[in-house]
């Protein structure tokens, strides 16, 4: 009895598996280390590929971090806001993004957006503004939703809600860089934490 035959991968296949891996590995190091330690040399090694693949796949560092950019934006779409709106209530989806955010922080890539904002911030580059563009358009959700918990009797009044948007996620993201990957405390402090920002009694 002979075994079966292994399955051959498609060029685009195999393209887009080191892309991937390329991407994620970029994301490990602009995390730890920003934009300014983003080695292409070390990126791929870190993916287990020759330095020129890199070259194949991206144009240079600007493309390759703008592509990480893009897949920690959809990971986050994925893992923490999708899950997230499935909650019937505007105040339970926050509470939602609040502990799958905490969980989503124990990843090495979870601080991508948070340092590359920081590094960027008031440049002109290209990198700063996709990055501001995505953690803007997430606040606006974040503000649309603390308003119609407010209209619906869910959330209290208090600060206008672009301002309670920018708090909570702001908490979130401390939550994250002080308390991430290290369960289970992290999911309650963060629930904690946000409930403050939005004026919400404490878990029962």
């Amino acid at each position: 009895m002979t075994g079966a035959r292994p399955v051959r991968q498609t060029q685009a296949e195999r393209r887009a598996r080191s892309r991937g891996a390329l991407i994620e590995a970029a994301a490990v190091r602009l995390s730890a280390f920003g934009y300014a330690g983003l080695v292409l040399e070390q990126v791929a090694r870190d993916a287990g590929y020759s330095r020129g693949a890199v070259y194949h796949q991206f144009a240079g560092k600007d493309e390759l971090a703008l592509a990480v950019v893009d897949w920690v934006a959809e990971l986050w779409n994925v893992e923490v806001r999708g899950p997230a709106t499935e909650q019937a209530r505007p105040d339970e989806v926050l509470l939602s993004v609040a502990r799958a955010h905490a969980v989503f922080c124990r990843r090495e890539i979870s601080q991508v957006m948070l340092t590359l904002r920081i590094e960027f911030l008031g440049r002109d580059h290209r990198i700063g503004s996709t990055v501001a563009e995505a953690v803007g358009e997430v606040e606006a959700w974040c503000a649309a939703l603390v308003t119609e918990g407010r209209v619906s009797g869910r959330i209290p009044s208090g600060p206008p809600a672009d301002a309670t948007a920018s708090a909570f996620l702001a908490v979130l993201e401390a939550v994250g860089v002080h308390g991430g990957g290290k369960p289970p405390h992290d999911v309650e402090l963060a629930e904690r934490a946000v409930r403050g920002v939005l004026g919400l009694p404490p878990a029962v």
